[in-house]
């Protein structure tokens, strides 16, 4: 415990000092996020309520926490959280359909061992419960993404306010290209990094490449990446068509 509490310090201390006062709200927003989380988790155990709703309530609640507590309500933060949104939305719906066609929801053979003592009728639909795991994966980069495009047209219209819709579009998605590739390999990185043990435990098994690339643990963990790396391509245009269509309107105002 006294480790935990010496990193949290030293994390603080390291966040207001490059930060300041943005930095302190961002460390707080980590255990106003952490809450969030923690009602949504408490709300999905309750069999009458649909868990792809509450998700979608969460991801609008992290939204306002991740954009508006941090970086206060202003047009940039505005539009990044409409994007964030309608990307949610959409990738949502794609979600939820591959969920039912790929029968990814439960648990693979792997964690059988892990699981015989306990009681799998919890009453919810595990589909469901996999679907939003889904979507609140990858919410922080998507965020991460719309934020950085907007703050990045905003600036580009403020040096050359003359621009043309169709400029600004170009230009919001040419600064999309650029974080694509990186935002995609984080998220990839970030999956080998958490499931390491897991690599290395299939090849202890001598499993095959079709073995791995078919179990359950790894198709549904490849699956939410790549469900990831599509949230974070769709939201490039999403967010550099609502930041034209801002800026421009603003300008005619």
């Amino acid at each position: 415990m006294n480790v935990l509490v010496w990193l949290a310090a030293i994390l603080l201390l390291l966040m207001v000092w490059v930060g300041g006062k943005q930095g302190a709200r961002s460390f707080l927003s980590l255990f106003l996020n952490f809450g969030v989380i923690f009602l949504t988790v408490m709300f999905m155990m309750d069999p009458a309520v649909n868990p792809i709703l509450i998700t979608f309530i969460a991801s609008i609640l992290i939204g306002c926490v991740s954009l508006f507590f941090i970086n206060e309500v202003n047009g940039k933060t505005t539009i990044a959280f409409i994007s964030t949104m309608v990307t949610i939305v959409i990738l949502l719906v794609f979600i939820v359909i591959v969920s039912q066609k790929l029968m990814i929801q439960g648990f693979g053979e792997e964690e059988e061992e892990a699981i015989s003592g306990l009681s799998l009728y919890i009453g919810v639909d595990f589909m469901k419960i996999g679907a939003s795991v889904i979507i609140m994966s990858t919410i922080g980069a998507i965020m991460d993404v719309a934020i950085s495009i907007a703050s990045s047209m905003h600036e580009i219209f403020k040096h050359n306010p003359l621009l043309s819709k169709k400029e600004l579009f170009k230009s919001g998605v040419s600064i999309g290209r650029d974080i694509l590739g990186t935002d995609t390999n984080t998220l990839f990185f970030a999956f080998f990094g958490g499931y390491l043990a897991l690599l290395i435990w299939f090849k202890d098994l001598n499993y095959s490449i079709g073995e791995i690339v078919n179990s359950k643990i790894f198709s549904s963990e490849m699956i939410l990446i790549l469900c990831a790396g599509m949230g974070v391509a769709l939201v490039i245009p999403i967010a550099s068509w609502i930041n034209a269509y801002f800026l421009v309107k603003t300008r005619e105002k």
